[in-house]
């Protein structure tokens, strides 16, 4: 069971990676911004349950895989929802939510796998936890100033 749930975990987190990089570049509108966001969210469902499932199978070992999954799963479902239901500004927790879950999978995917990659391997796992954080943050703060001040995106988000 669970090397099935790992296999499913990689081929949805990988597309979570992908689909991300997408609707980050993408213009902001309805259309390839709207369709790579919800990929994302629908493969981040999927990696969200099997890194649930996989944390409880093999808990000693993985429980903070548990945790990373459900703050990670809760930005991707707080941009998700802003994004869907407009409420007061929701721009703000849009970009927040999805941004700050991508920097999640990318925490994750980089605990997990920095160990196999060449020059890499050679810091500290440490580094790997905050790295992700400190760099996606300020992106964060700097992609929320460029579009808070903009009412030509949120129409265009409406169409």
């Amino acid at each position: 069971m669970f090397n099935l749930l790992l296999t499913i975990h990689i081929f949805t987190g990988a597309i979570c990676l992908i689909s991300g990089l997408f609707a980050m570049f993408s213009k902001k509108k309805k259309g390839k911004h709207s369709r790579a966001g919800e990929i994302y969210h629908g493969c981040y469902i999927i990696v969200f349950g099997t890194a649930v499932g996989m944390s409880i199978l093999h808990w000693e070992k993985s429980q903070y895989l548990f945790y990373i999954a459900l703050f990670s799963y809760g930005l991707a479902l707080l941009g998700y929802a802003a994004g869907k239901k407009k409420w007061k500004n929701w721009l703000s927790s849009h970009i927040g939510g999805m941004l700050g879950s991508y920097i999640g999978i990318v925490t994750a995917t980089l605990v997990v796998n920095v160990h196999k990659i060449p020059l890499l391997n050679e810091f500290p796992v440490l580094l790997f936890w905050f790295l992700p954080t400190i760099i996606g943050t300020p992106l964060i703060f700097m992609v929320g100033r460029k579009y808070s001040h903009t009412k030509k995106i949120s129409r265009s988000l409406h169409q």
